[in-house]
């Protein structure tokens, strides 16, 4: 055996060669960034060349020569003085003398699709001061900004596309002569539109339909009054015509709704006396019945009408509905009035503010309404609706019977037939309050109407 034969032969000589050199040129570089991995200290006398001159440093460099590099996964060739991302593959070819570098291979088979918009992130926002020199730093920010401000162009633009300018809209309004109108403007149209003698009469209806809409508002309400329009509604009041009347007499009531001045003023233009009229002789039960809304909507909170209502015989009035037949859906409203009425009154006389009241509580004295309600047999006319079919009904009488016991309880007592309805009521609702209550309601409808029974049972007893 030859005595080499236990050395390493040449050729492997070569290659541990290669391997050294390459490894130093890697460590070498990535000192040149950050001089803590530095293999050796560097000397002033390592940093000049042959010449005894200083090699051309970053900070000497050209600024057109220190664009960052950007690494892919091939390996590329490294200009002078372009900055190495961290973490980047370098390795110094041996056929060509040049340091390469590239980035490092995948390990969870990320596409390199990712890696470049990776790249192109970084080279736009994620600037590292540890990587790259200042003037770097200061083209990137710039760079920035000019890619956010042609962002906002774009997106100012694209509002501009959706959007027209408003004198543009100023312009095309004025063109179509669109203008927003008030409510007093169109009320004076509407007015003007039922009071023309050129108007059909589906032209008028329809313009008292509309007034009743804007009418329902205090102020507009005032505004209809100081313009004339209430007077021509209860002059409406007299028309030969059904559907006239319905809707004059609708436009009334809203207009009346809580409103003492246009109450004052409707009662003082004979409003009262034409709707009395309409309830006392032969109309269609949908003429009577806003009839009936626009005389509540006036004797409401105003003892001065009420006064005025008793004297022109209006509660015999109501009363004459509860003997004309196909008026029956009118008589729950009747009582309801009648219940309100009462109560208001009551309500009154025992407040504690009598001091402030005191003018308004006189005038509720003169209104001598509960013993009219006595002589007119009322107590039995509100009574008999408790046969009523219908729960609403009969809760509305219950109560008027419980308000006006204390003035008709020996007319109730003598009266066998109201005896026996209330034993009727109390079985048909004690088993529907059970049902209630199995069902986990407790104070459910059923259970107060039979709360509303018993009362008037005991108040009797």
């Amino acid at each position: 055996m030859s005595h080499w034969a236990g050395l390493p032969s040449a050729a492997a000589k070569v290659n541990l060669l290669l391997l050294v050199v390459a490894v130093l040129f890697s460590w070498s570089s990535l000192s040149d960034r950050v001089p803590e991995f530095a293999l050796t200290k560097i000397e002033e006398s390592d940093l000049k060349d042959d010449s005894g001159k200083e090699p051309l440093t970053e900070d000497d460099a050209d600024p057109e020569d220190l664009e960052v590099f950007y690494p892919t996964h091939q390996w590329q060739t490294l200009r002078p003085g372009q900055a190495v991302p961290a973490g980047s593959h370098v390795r110094l070819n041996l056929q060509t003398g040049e340091r390469e570098a590239k980035l490092p291979d995948s390990e969870d088979g990320k596409s390199e699709a990712r890696e470049e918009r990776r790249r192109k992130r970084l080279a736009k926002v994620d600037v590292d001061a540890n990587s790259f020199t200042s003037q770097e730093l200061k083209k990137a920010l710039a760079k920035l900004k000019e890619s956010e401000k042609a962002e906002r162009k774009a997106r100012e633009e694209e509002v501009r596309k959706k959007f027209r300018p408003i004198e543009q809209l100023k312009e095309e309004f004025e063109k179509l002569n669109v203008k927003m109108e008030t409510d007093y403007e169109i009320m004076v149209k509407l007015i003007s539109k039922f009071n023309s003698s050129a108007s059909t009469l589906a032209d008028k209806v329809a313009a008292l339909y509309d007034l009743e809409y804007y009418v329902h508002q205090v102020d507009n309400a005032k505004d209809f009054l100081s313009m004339g329009g209430l007077q021509l509604v209860i002059e409406g009041l007299n028309s030969t015509e059904a559907a006239l009347k319905e809707h004059a007499a609708f436009v009334l009531g809203a207009a009346l709704s809580s409103n003492p001045k246009v109450q004052i003023e409707a009662i003082e233009g004979g409003a009262l006396q034409k709707l009395l009229v309409i309830l006392a002789t032969e109309q269609p039960l949908a003429v009577k019945k806003k009839a009936l809304f626009a005389l509540s909507s006036m004797l409401r909170h105003f003892p001065y009408a009420q006064q005025q209502f008793l004297k022109l015989g209006g509660l015999q009035v109501l009363r004459s509905l509860f003997r004309q037949k196909g008026m029956e859906t009118l008589h729950v409203r009747v009582v309801t009035l009648l219940y309100d009425l009462i109560v208001e009154k009551l309500l009154l006389e025992d407040s504690q503010q009598e001091d402030q009241l005191e003018e308004k509580i006189l005038q509720y004295r003169q209104v001598r309404l509960v013993p009219a309600v006595v002589e007119q047999d009322w107590c039995a006319a509100v009574s008999g609706l408790l046969a009523a079919p219908e729960h609403d009904t009969r809760e509305k009488a219950l109560k008027t019977v419980a308000v006006l016991m204390a003035f008709c309880r020996e007319r109730y007592r003598r009266d066998r037939a109201l005896s026996s309805t209330l034993g009727l009521l109390r079985r048909e609702y004690e088993e529907l309050a059970a049902q209630e209550r199995s069902e986990g309601d407790k104070d459910g409808y059923f259970g107060e109407l039979l709360g509303s029974v018993n009362t008037v049972i005991q108040q009797l007893g």
